[in-house]
């Protein structure tokens, strides 16, 4: 976009196109790729452990919220708590980054690419799984929470047991989609990040959709509780909101953001191969 002699106060103001939102966001993923494989566990081991504020946060309003129809809705408002975490503190999370890790592939397509695609992916995931892991497993059995806390904990996660393994692969692509988006809007957002984060995630949390980080630490809990087994948790929940989340992020969300500009970015190629 061609800004010169545009008056710099509208030009801050101005909300980012298609083209430089996916510029933004693919130089971010472009970065991603790149991190040495320490930086990439050492940061997704922090959002897995930060992501447990949603669970905590979630736990302590229905330890102190009575029975009634509408008190999911008022427990989801916990639920956000984690993301803002994970996101404003640019930790590495899983489905954030199967936007930002996309599009320098599908701009790009080669297989060095592609293979650092996947090299982050499984990183991140391992790295939150840890994080999820562990410090569940620390609520589960070191003092950190009340006992009240703690069995409500068990009580909210015990909401994925609703979903069989089919179901939780479906429910976890639009939570995939809509966690994906986040990634794309942000450079727009600027002082309203706090609120895009926190509506979109308080959405993926009141429906139901599967999130597989998120979802982790609600199956790590059933099982330190023993209210699953480590099969249930892995092939029963964690790794179909993965898939999922894999298909609503990198596979719709992604292809949509990058397909609406393909077609300027081929003609801008041309034009610059011109003599």
């Amino acid at each position: 976009m061609d800004t010169e002699g545009a008056d710099p106060a509208i030009e801050e103001i101005k909300a980012a196109d298609a083209k430089e939102l996916h510029r933004a966001v693919r130089e971010e993923g472009q970065a991603e790729l790149d991190r040495r494989t320490p930086s990439l566990l050492w940061s997704a081991l922090a959002g897995g452990l930060a992501i447990n504020a949603s669970l905590i946060a979630e736990g302590a309003i229905h330890a102190m919220t009575p029975e009634t129809p509408w008190r999911h809705l008022i427990v989801s408002l916990g639920y956000p708590l984690g993301f803002l975490l994970v996101v404003l503190g640019r930790m590495q999370f899983f489905t954030e980054s199967t936007i930002t890790a996309m599009l320098p592939l599908v701009s790009r397509p080669s297989g060095a690419t592609a293979w650092k695609t996947v090299r982050l992916w499984t990183l991140v995931l391992i790295g939150n799984l840890a994080g999820t892991a562990l410090a569940t497993l620390a609520l589960a059995h070191v003092p950190l929470a009340d006992p009240p806390l703690q069995d409500a904990m068990v009580a909210v996660s015990a909401a994925i047991l609703k979903h069989d393994a089919t179901s939780t692969f479906w429910t976890a692509i639009p939570a995939g989609f809509m966690i994906a988006s986040i990634a794309w809007v942000l450079p727009n957002a600027r002082e309203q990040s706090f609120l895009v984060i926190f509506v979109v995630t308080y959405v993926v949390g009141a429906a139901n959709f599967s999130h597989s980080v998120v979802g982790s630490a609600e199956a790590f809990t059933l099982l330190w509780a023993g209210r699953i087994d480590l099969a249930g948790a892995l092939l029963g929940s964690i790794m179909p909101a993965v898939l999922g989340n894999l298909v609503g992020g990198a596979g719709l969300f992604a292809l949509l953001a990058h397909g609406q500009v393909h077609s300027e970015m081929v003609d801008e190629g041309k034009a610059s191969e011109l003599p």
